[in-house]
């Protein structure tokens, strides 16, 4: 299966769709904000980056530009429950697979990654 760093700030969130993926057979290893992100991605290797967008000291935008540069080969799939920050990420289309609408359910986000890992 996949290794994954899950990068989001809300605890609860972070928690629950790692516990989901770790149930699909996942290792994740987890992140609350996009600098410890960056510095755990850049420590080891990962199949997927599955980070917010909106987050403090460092957002997943700015982290999806420095992981798709330090590892060109990584996967990612951002999260946001806001529109605008979905706008945002337009730019990220060649180096992100997808962004999920938040609020997701637990099927929604492992299908998610599943087609994330497949592509």
């Amino acid at each position: 299966m996949a290794r994954i760093l899950i990068t989001e700030d809300e605890d609860s969130l972070r928690i629950f769709v790692a516990r989901a993926l770790r149930l699909d057979g996942h290792e994740t290893v987890e992140a609350a904000d996009g600098a410890q992100g960056l510095e755990t991605l850049l420590e080891g290797e990962f199949d997927l980056l599955l980070s917010d967008i909106r987050m403090p000291v460092m957002d997943g935008i700015e982290l999806a530009h420095r992981a798709a540069d330090a590892h060109p080969n990584l996967k990612i799939l951002l999260m946001t429950g806001y529109a605008e920050q979905r706008e945002r990420a337009e730019d990220l289309a060649e180096k992100i697979i997808d962004v999920v609408a938040k609020p997701f359910s637990l099927p929604d986000i492992r299908t998610a990654v599943a087609r994330a890992l497949a592509a």
